[in-house]
């Protein structure tokens, strides 16, 4: 029925009007039913009942009140023949009518209406944000925020500071290596040895290839001398040290 009648909330199937014609043999049986299916349950919403049996073919127009029935009860309408004969020319009209008053707020005339209520009459607005505790903690926390973010920028420099000297000293220390390294290459192209710099050897063992004898070495005359006069010099400073004391 969707494609039937208008899908519109409020509206009622008042009536059925049909209207068809029948070819039989008088003799025949036969029995039309013009039908509407029950779409909220089971059965049919509408069915009406024609009997043609003993009689002639002929037309039939036929007006069926069925009192208001909503919209979402009718089902899928039809025409069923029982016994020998056909149908021809089947004619099913629906009035219906809406209710305007369906949903009582669609008309101040309705029964039911009820009047909107006008908030903005009964409720004043007031912005939160417009109290002066909150507006003085906003202010606490802006503050706060400006105080962290200083630090953190603080922070930030110290790092970048310490980075830029470490990067600074690397470069410092490769510059002294590569001068070092100059005037040593220097040096040994001067075959001379400075104090402070040895030349590696290679690494291994060096058979003897010379023996030396045993041998008395011979006094030091001069040695001697020189050692006895430092010792009579020291004898006669003591002497004298004492004989200073024994005058006192």
């Amino acid at each position: 029925m969707t494609n039937i009648l208008p899908q519109q909330a409020g509206l009622t199937v008042g009536s059925v009007i049909y209207r068809y014609s029948v070819d039989k043999v008088t003799e025949d049986p036969m029995l039309v039913h013009v039908q509407n299916e029950n779409a909220a349950g089971s059965g049919y919403i509408f069915r009406s009942t024609d009997d043609w049996s003993g009689l002639p073919g002929n037309t039939i127009n036929k007006a069926i009140s069925v009192g208001d029935v909503p919209l979402e009860s009718w089902g899928a309408g039809s025409i069923e023949v029982e016994g020998i004969g056909t149908v021809e020319d089947p004619t099913v009209v629906y009035t219906y009518r809406y209710d305007s008053c369906f949903d009582p707020q669609s008309d101040p005339t309705c029964i039911g209406y009820v009047a909107p209520v006008n908030y903005e009459d009964t409720f004043s607005y007031v912005d939160p944000l417009s109290d002066e505790f909150i507006q003085a903690e906003l202010a606490r926390k802006a503050e706060i925020e400006e105080e962290e973010e200083a630090e953190r920028k603080a922070r930030e420099g110290e790092k970048k500071k310490e980075k830029l000297e470490e990067l600074l000293g690397g470069v410092n220390t490769a510059i002294l290596d590569a001068q070092a390294t100059a005037q040593a290459d220097a040096l040994f192209s001067m075959n001379y040895m400075p104090v402070g710099y040895y030349s590696s050897i290679p690494g291994g063992s060096y058979a003897d290839t010379l023996k030396y004898q045993d041998k008395q070495l011979p006094s030091n005359k001069k040695g001697r001398r020189i050692g006895l006069a430092q010792q009579l010099l020291h004898e006669e400073m003591v002497e004298s040290q004492y004989d200073s004391k024994s005058a006192k």
